[in-house]
């Protein structure tokens, strides 16, 4: 894939609750050449909100109801231009958080290729391939992408990106 995306406008547009994605989507960016979009909540995620073990917690009650949406800023942001995105977040509740949804649902990722990719601590990408597919309209392709965790090196990632070919 590094062939065609060396042809491409490329994005890695990524949300990160505590940092850690935001390592990963920093780097990527360096081995693609791609532009970089930070995803944020309107309201940032206390430690509080992000208490999984807790059923009212803030991310608890938005990943128990799948029409949640969370508000973003950044509202004049356009995905317009670019062919390619990667696209970046933590795993929830086995899935991509609903602000990943909100981002996509505000763009038109029409004949656009987004490959997804998450950090997590303890699951793999589970159905956000599926999950997001709603989001985008029926011309856009998800790619399921990989966990990268453990902050990959820049040779990691580009390791990665040739498996995609």
């Amino acid at each position: 894939m590094q062939s065609t995306i060396q042809d491409q406008k490329v994005l890695v547009a990524y949300f990160s609750a505590t940092g850690t994605t935001k390592q990963v989507a920093e780097n990527l960016a360096k081995v693609t050449g791609a532009d970089i979009y930070e995803i944020k909540p309107s309201v940032p995620y206390t430690d509080a909100d992000l208490d999984w073990r807790n059923s009212k917690s803030r991310t608890s009650v938005e990943m128990n109801n799948k029409t949640s949406r969370p508000e973003m800023l950044g509202d004049d942001f356009s995905v317009e231009g670019y062919d390619t995105v990667f696209l970046g977040f933590p795993i929830w509740w086995g899935t991509a958080p609903h602000i990943i949804a909100t981002f996509l649902e505000k763009q038109d990722f029409s004949n656009k290729t987004i490959i997804l990719f998450a950090t997590s601590g303890s699951s793999g990408l589970g159905n956000s391939d599926k999950d997001l597919k709603p989001s985008v309209s029926t011309n856009t392709t998800i790619i399921k992408g990989n966990v990268l965790n453990g902050n990959p090196s820049v040779e990691e990632l580009q390791a990665w990106i040739e498996t995609l070919k």
